[in-house]
């Protein structure tokens, strides 16, 4: 019985223009990316507008949980839209299928697990992040919400992932926007009208998830998409889990890496703020919000080179492999490049969005063109990245994840703000940023050097 397929079938990754490709897979996943980060924007806006400058800095003190949060989800996601393109680049859609169990069944059990475990301990790990008893409230009531609803997120955000992957990247698409579309309708209402202060933030977001979870599970119980539950097939399977886990791992330990740095960083700013501490660390969430939306945006590109990458790199086809990196790599510095434009000339306007406090927005003001300094390379060391993580080489794409974010960031942290206060916060992510790029460009370089050699090798062999 031949496998139906969709309008688009996968197997023209190996085959059809990469130009085309990146448009067809790229365009989707940078639409959802614009939408979550433009959502994440908006919220916020409502949460300092509607409920003050302490709630704007009790959500960023919730920054590094919900990067573990992330990390947790991604672990599963990302390791298994990798290996699912890969089997699909070997024509093993069996495989593939026993895929899209696992991670659901994986998703479950993390969720469960680590949603449990963080509520039990909640305000422990919130102070222990930098909450005061001026944020510890806002912080809490917001994640208490999230947390409860970690089953949704991780299920949604896990099939997503293979959605996009096994060739639906519109489907994938339009589950993220009923995300953030339900989101965007809800948070005024709750926030505003209903007077559920950042709850009602938190209550919208799970809302939206849980639309969009529907949608997704849909697609997965339908039989007529190319990939899709099946009962007959491997669903807690040794080998698939063990490479989902090792594929998985590189996101997994930045979104980690991403939650100790914030810690450090909220730290730091408490410390060093003397008593604008409470409000330069509201400053960093508004800096952070800014820096996501553009990072969100390359992880768009980076989204759609997934699965072409995946599949090329599964069939053999380095020529299409290095096509697309060099495609993605120039995508990804053009972002990044109209994020540095926009923070360097117009901070205040970006700033005055967030708050009304203008001792918050000059704090903010400066923040931006110190933090901003060296942006223009972030686009092309996070593609860099992915790259290395998307063809299954996740221990390099660890290395580069841990040189940015532990080996270069977190000493500069310690070290700089003693003698900069508040600005060596800023000096220090942009001096990271800039080093972790010529880390990024030697590696592929050397990786690039040994993979040409070895495509050349087997061509001969042939």
């Amino acid at each position: 019985m031949s496998q139906p397929q969709p309008a688009s079938s996968p197997m023209e990754l190996g085959s059809k223009s990469i130009s085309k490709l990146l448009v067809q897979y790229s365009v989707p996943a940078i639409i959802a990316s614009v939408a979550t980060s433009l959502y994440n924007i908006i919220d916020s806006i409502f949460i300092g507008r509607g409920v003050g400058a302490m709630a704007i800095a009790g959500l960023a003190i919730t920054f590094p949980l919900m990067n573990l949060v992330v990390a947790f989800c991604t672990l599963i996601a990302v390791g298994g839209a990798t290996i699912s393109s890969i089997f699909l680049g070997q024509k093993n859609i069996e495989r593939a299928t026993d895929v899209v169990n696992n991670v659901a069944l994986l998703c479950l059990i993390h969720s469960i697990v680590f949603g449990g475990i963080t509520l039990m301990f909640l305000d422990k790990i919130l102070l222990f992040f930098g909450a005061t008893p001026e944020t510890l409230p806002y912080a809490r009531e917001f994640m208490q919400i999230i947390l409860y609803a970690t089953p949704i997120t991780y299920i949604f955000i896990g099939l997503n992932n293979i959605m996009r992957a096994t060739g639906y990247p519109r489907k994938a698409m339009i589950s993220a926007l009923l995300s953030v579309g339900v989101n965007v309708i809800l948070a005024p209402l709750f926030i505003f009208s209903f007077g559920w202060g950042i709850k009602g933030a938190a209550i919208a977001t799970v809302c939206g998830q849980s639309v969009a979870c529907v949608w997704v599970m849909f697609h997965f119980l339908n039989r007529n998409s190319f990939v899709h539950f099946r009962r007959d097939r491997k669903w807690f399977t040794g080998a698939i889990i063990r490479r989902i886990y090792s594929i998985g791992l590189s996101p997994f330990l930045m979104n980690v890496c991403a939650c100790v740095v914030v810690i450090f960083i909220n730290k730091a700013l408490l410390d060093y703020g003397a008593a604008d501490g409470n409000l330069a660390v509201g400053a960093y969430g508004i800096l952070n919000r800014t820096t996501m939306f553009f990072v969100m945006i390359v992880f768009g590109v980076t989204q759609g080179m997934q699965p072409i990458l995946g599949f090329n790199y599964g069939a053999g086809n380095w020529t299409r492999v290095k096509r697309t990196l060099g495609i993605g790599i120039r995508l990804g510095v053009t972002i990044t490049t109209l994020g540095w434009i926009a923070t360097e000339f117009f901070p205040g306007i970006i700033s005055s969005l967030f708050t009304v406090d203008r001792h918050l927005i000059e704090i903010s003001d400066h923040g931006f063109r110190i933090f901003f300094l060296f942006y223009p390379l972030v686009g092309c060391q996070i593609v860099i990245q992915n790259f290395f993580q998307s063809i299954g080489k996740p221990k390099i794409s660890i290395f580069l994840s841990l040189t940015r974010q532990l080996i270069f960031l977190i000493p500069l942290l310690i070290i700089l703000p003693r003698y900069l206060a508040i600005d060596g916060v800023w000096w220090s992510v942009a001096c990271a940023d800039f080093v972790a790029f010529i880390f990024a460009i030697a590696t592929l370089i050397i990786v690039n050097r040994r993979q040409d050699r070895a495509f050349i090798h087997s061509s001969n062999s042939k």
